[in-house]
């Protein structure tokens, strides 16, 4: 049975100098950065192993020309537009103001504020503008930083994916 993704602990498991998978198989990002420290080659059969094109499905192509209102994320790293924040853990007092600190510090605009508590563990989803050349990287970056196990997370996604995902 063919290979369809290669995982950090497949890439330890082999030992080896080089990886050869079947094309289209998918090599997440943690066995990329195993492979590289450990300097493993990975290659398909036609040569240095290239990520597959995402498979839109079936419906791709009509539902492009149905719905060109949205378009399709795009690869560019500067946020044109907005963020989802999503905060989850346990309630305490100051939760929403470091949060929002950290927003303001990164030059952003919170938009939309949505929040409940229940049972002693907060919920918030935050729509946020970014100023025009902002970096989303760097804007998710800091924020996601700010998670601890022990206390809550914080997830940052462009809102065009966001909307991409949820337009069905």
């Amino acid at each position: 049975m063919a290979r369809r993704f290669l995982t950090a602990e497949d890439v330890r498991r082999a030992n080896a100098a080089e990886i050869v998978v079947e094309e289209g198989t998918v090599v997440t990002p943690q066995a990329l950065e195993a492979a590289e420290q450990a300097g493993v080659a990975i290659r398909s059969g036609a040569g240095a192993w290239k990520e597959p094109a995402p498979d839109r499905g079936p419906d791709a192509q009509t539902t492009r020309q149905r719905l060109p209102h949205l378009p399709e994320p795009h690869d560019n790293p500067t946020l044109e537009s907005a963020a989802v924040v999503t905060a989850v853990g346990k309630n305490r007092p100051g939760v929403l103001a470091a949060i929002t600190a950290k927003i303001a510090e990164q030059k952003g605009n919170v938009n939309d504020v949505s929040q409940k508590v229940v049972e002693g563990y907060f919920h918030m989803i935050l729509t946020v503008e970014l100023e025009p050349g902002a970096s989303f990287d760097a804007f998710k970056t800091a924020l996601e930083c700010m998670s601890s196990p022990a206390d809550f997370a914080v997830r940052v996604m462009n809102e065009r994916i966001f909307r991409f995902m949820h337009r069905v």
